[in-house]
């Protein structure tokens, strides 16, 4: 069989589980599979070509001598490269860190290998996961597998476009600002930031301790939540991580949504959007109604204040990070995010508690809102995804820097914390991917899966593919 790169999760474990294919073929169908596809999408900054065929035939020898095996035993997993890998460079796309080599694992990267996953290399970001292009000047742009001019959308964008095109089953990213939701929805497939401290993000390099995530990025929503199940849980290693019973997310994900309450906030979301956007995103309201829920406008005042609010916050924070770095290797340092470090560094501690202060009306606007309504459903980008060469886009009469634009939408669910997935909704004209988002309550993955997953089940967006 020369297609198992092209199965799901869930499909390729159930197959592995019943000896229909073993890992080694799996493993060996996704490296052909990025052999055949690297040199037009640039997704990888290190392939664990060696690694992955040694444990995928250790996992094939293990499903012959064992009754019970992992829940992701010899499945193809990708890493944003600021996961540290003991014994692999983690760089953080970064030529400052380009020959790091930690001596452990991330808690999560431990997880994953314990449920039987195979490590299959480590992803193209923006550097430092500052941006939301992916346009690495020391490895170049990673490009977006349904275009090959157009970007992917960052920071994680290696993970998109490996997920989209099959080079890996599912990968991880973080979100700080949007991180894995805006390469999701530019790319096609569905990104899952869950709720801030709901997954552990020792020995993932930092941006900002108060707002960043880790989370999968995947080809359908049952595949997130199966991740989920093995990446959630209370780390007492990190700081910010929650002390939550985890659950398992997959289990009532086909439950349907009947009488389910989605409110659509009317305000911020569609100020600075693209027609062809906006209507799509519109046509989702009628098939969730379709589906048996309650669709609502709904004004938060709040998220008007969002891009002042975790700017500065996520700044002042990452250059905090970058101290070091900023002061004694800035030449090092790519001239975007170099300039977004400074403008962080410049932030006063008055600013920066005015942010905070401002953040806690922010999250209770917010909260007061999930009371009333279940889940709050919008556009994850406000365009299709722009030109590599492309530093300001166009919308309606607006000129609008590329870099600030596209984080626009998906930074107010940061701020708060709240567990948020991008799926698929539709293509641009340029027949690039449209994504929505759907966010819920604190904790409440579960709901939030089960929302897309229906939206998924009712349409056909997710079943389309780029052409490689």
């Amino acid at each position: 069989m020369t297609d198992l790169w092209d199965l799901s999760i869930g499909t390729a474990a159930t197959m592995i589980r019943a000896k229909e294919i073993t890992p080694i073929e799996l493993v060996e169908s996704h490296l052909k599979r990025i052999e055949e596809t690297e040199d037009q999408l640039n997704s990888f900054i290190t392939i664990m070509a060696d690694e992955a065929i040694d444990s995928a035939k250790k996992a094939t020898d293990i499903i012959f001598k064992r009754k019970e095996i992992g829940h992701l035993h010899g499945i193809p997993i990708g890493l944003k490269d600021l996961y540290d890998t003991a014994g692999i460079k983690t760089t953080a796309g970064s030529m400052i860190y380009r020959d790091r080599i930690p001596n452990e694992d991330a808690s999560v990267v431990t997880k994953l290998k314990g449920e039987g996953a195979i490590i299959i290399g480590k992803l193209q970001m923006h550097e430092f996961a500052l941006g939301s292009t992916s346009i690495n000047p020391h490895h170049g742009p990673a490009r977006n597998p349904w275009d090959r001019s157009r970007i992917t959308g960052g920071s994680s964008g290696g993970s998109a476009s490996s997920v989209a095109s099959g080079q890996c089953k599912g990968a991880l990213g973080t979100d700080t600002g949007g991180s894995i939701r805006i390469p999701s929805g530019l790319c096609g497939i569905v990104g899952l930031k869950p709720t801030f401290g709901r997954v552990s993000r020792s020995g993932v390099f930092p941006l900002s301790w108060t707002m960043d995530t880790v989370g999968p990025m995947t080809r359908t929503v049952e595949d997130s939540a199966l991740l989920l199940n093995v990446l959630a849980g209370f780390d007492p290693q990190d700081p910010g991580s929650a002390n939550v019973p985890s659950e398992n997310f997959a289990s009532d994900i086909a439950g349907g949504i009947e009488g389910v309450k989605i409110a659509v906030p009317q305000e911020y979301f569609y100020d600075i959007i693209d027609d062809e956007v906006s209507k799509a995103v519109q046509a989702t309201q009628e098939v969730f109604i379709g589906l048996g829920a309650t669709v609502e406008p709904i004004k938060i005042p709040a998220l008007e204040h969002s891009l002042a609010i975790s700017g500065t916050i996520m700044l002042a924070e990452a250059a905090s990070v970058h101290d070091f770095n900023l002061r004694e290797k800035p030449s090092e340092i790519g001239d975007d995010v170099r300039l977004r470090l400074t403008q962080g560094a410049l932030t006063s501690a008055s600013d920066y508690i005015k942010a905070q202060r401002a953040r806690t009306e922010f999250n209770q606007q917010i909260k007061e809102a999930l009371n009333k309504f279940d889940v709050l459903l919008s556009p994850t980008v406000p365009v299709g995804a722009p030109k590599i060469n492309e530093q300001t886009i166009t919308v309606g009469n607006l000129h609008q820097p590329t870099l600030s634009l596209l984080p626009r939408l998906t930074r107010p669910h940061n701020i708060c914390g709240i567990p948020t997935i991008s799926i698929p909704c539709g293509f641009t004209q340029q027949k690039t991917p449209i994504g929505i988002q759907i966010g819920g309550r604190a904790f409440d993955e579960k709901l939030v899966l089960r929302v897309a997953h229906a939206y998924e089940s009712a349409t056909d967006w997710g079943q389309s593919k780029p052409i490689l």
